[in-house]
């Protein structure tokens, strides 16, 4: 791809915990997706993992890329580097799974292996 993002949008279900954002809007995240997004066209989704912890369960958040920028000017599509500016937005929506299995809603050997 020619152009080079200088920032790119990505947004998430507004559903999305407040434990999720606080994971998904630290710098490692955003260096995370600078390294792995590459080349990127608004209205793309893709999932990522986030980790919920010592319960060994995992969540796959939707992001989708909202806009794109090259110097300013929106652009239909661009690659993204390590210079990319990675901002967030929330979109209506939920997130399914994951956070149950930290929840008393959710399974437990009992019910999952039930003797």
């Amino acid at each position: 791809m020619e152009h080079q993002a200088t920032r790119v949008v990505l947004s998430y279900p507004e559903g999305l915990s407040g434990w999720g954002r606080d994971q998904v809007e630290t710098d490692r995240y955003r260096g995370y997706f600078r390294r792995v997004l590459g080349d990127v066209a608004v209205g793309e989704t893709r999932e990522e993992f986030v980790d919920v912890g010592c319960c060994g369960d995992s969540l796959d958040i939707p992001f989708r890329v909202e806009r794109v920028d090259v110097g300013g000017e929106r652009v239909d599509a661009a690659t993204v580097t390590d210079a990319t500016a990675v901002e967030y937005e929330t979109r209506a929506g939920d997130v399914d799974g994951g956070w149950k299995v930290q929840s008393a809603a959710g399974e437990t050997c009992a019910t999952v292996n039930p003797e």
